[in-house]
């Protein structure tokens, strides 16, 4: 019978002392210190700033400006309005009145030209539509008002500069071969007839913006353009509607942009340029409305 072996004394273990339990935090929780030798954090050395209508502005103009389609479209433009009138300029400078402005041989190209500018002008903003850049120009600037006033603003600057050049240009050269009696003074009629084109260019851009379809909004502004100086053609040959066709006529392109440059006993073609001013603040107001709401 084997006799019982004693137990070996087992040391007491000291006592865990109590920790004292952390309140809960309300909020984030802080952040937690980075254990020793770890990387510091990455910190970008891009700066952070408030976007504004600078930023807008400048990205409009790299995108005008970088398409190709934009210089063809200007250079067209230049070439119809400049090459057009030096012809004309050479051709019948010598026989002009003492009334007749050097601005005048301005007319034929810009009649032509201004075609050119609604073209941009639509183009500006639904070429975006049709390519789909219009997402990722409104993902990077959700202010929509924003972008759209930044090319309105960009793409009447361009106009507004692209008519008085080429203006300035023909009135110089007719001041070449213009008679003595001639009219020599072009700042405010070249100054006026930019304006009204570049209020045109703007309506352009608006009927874009709440279309979205590159041909339909430039059709449309084709019929904007030419009908109110074609429509009074059969207006006036009805005694109920003659009259309505001879203000009409006076009020359309053609003739407020041959009085701007050329003013003479039957106006200076401002009430023509208020008019338009008043209908294209009405458009761009209907294309800020459109694109808010989309």
């Amino acid at each position: 019978m084997s006799t019982p072996q004693p137990r070996p004394a087992v040391a007491p273990t000291p006592a865990t002392p109590a920790v004292a339990a952390t309140p809960a935090r309300s909020g984030p929780s802080a952040p937690t210190a980075p254990y020793e030798g770890s990387p510091a954090p990455y910190e970008s050395p891009i700066p952070i700033v408030r976007a504004h209508l600078g930023h807008a502005l400048r990205a409009e103009w790299t995108k005008i400006r970088s398409v190709r389609s934009t210089l063809w479209t200007l250079g067209v433009f230049v070439l119809l309005v400049v090459g057009i009138g030096i012809v004309f300029a050479v051709a019948v400078g010598d026989r002009m009145g003492r009334d007749d402005r050097v601005t005048l041989f301005a007319f034929p190209g810009l009649l032509l030209g201004t075609i050119c500018l609604l073209t941009l002008g639509v183009l500006v903003i639904s070429s975006e539509y049709g390519t789909g850049l219009i997402r990722p120009t409104l993902t990077a600037a959700p202010r929509r008002d924003r972008v759209l006033a930044a090319k309105f603003l960009v793409f009447s600057a361009i106009s507004f500069v692209a008519v008085l050049v080429s203006t300035g240009v023909v009135a110089t050269a007719t001041a070449a071969f213009a008679s003595a009696e001639a009219d020599l003074h072009w700042g405010r009629p070249a100054l006026l007839a930019s304006l009204y084109v570049s209020l045109l260019g703007m309506f352009a851009l608006a009927m874009g913006t709440m279309l979205r379809h590159s041909a339909g909004a430039i059709a449309a502004m084709l019929g904007v353009y030419f009908l109110p100086t074609i429509l009074p053609l059969f207006l006036v040959g009805i005694d109920a509607t003659k009259d309505f066709g001879q203000k009409m006529m006076e009020y359309s392109a053609p003739s407020a942009l041959s009085l701007l440059l050329s003013p003479d006993q039957d106006g200076n073609g401002l009430p023509q340029l208020g008019f338009l001013a008043v209908v294209t603040a009405a458009i761009v107001g209907c294309a800020f409305a459109v694109l808010h709401r989309r």
